[in-house]
């Protein structure tokens, strides 16, 4: 029997957010960065995508998606991270911002 390689190990999402894990409301303000192949990420936030043109965008079906809408929701990873980092103090449930939440919850030391 062959010697078999060895498993391969891919990050293929990361989670992005201006709240602790131990903050309940953390899941609300939470941006995922996640790999969509060929070292293409994707900005989301539920079944939204952020364009390049800094909107959230409905995230079609990948057969519903045609290379200009593809082209303006995909970025490299460090890309993808940086504009994740700088979109989560402004993410808004039920109008309040990730920022609002952090402050009514942030205990100085």
């Amino acid at each position: 029997m062959p010697d078999l390689p060895e498993p391969i190990v891919q990050a293929t999402r990361y989670e992005v957010s201006l709240l602790p894990e131990d903050n309940i409301n953390r899941r609300h303000f939470t941006i995922t960065v996640e790999w969509r192949g060929d070292d293409r990420w994707a900005v989301c936030r539920f079944h939204e995508c952020l364009g390049k043109d800094g909107a959230w965008e409905y995230e079609p079906r990948p057969s519903e998606r045609d290379d200009d809408w593809v082209e303006a929701h995909r970025f490299g990873l460090d890309s993808a991270l940086a504009l994740a980092k700088q979109a989560a103090p402004d993410l808004v449930v039920n109008g309040h911002t990730a920022a609002d939440a952090w402050r009514r919850t942030h205990r100085p030391a």
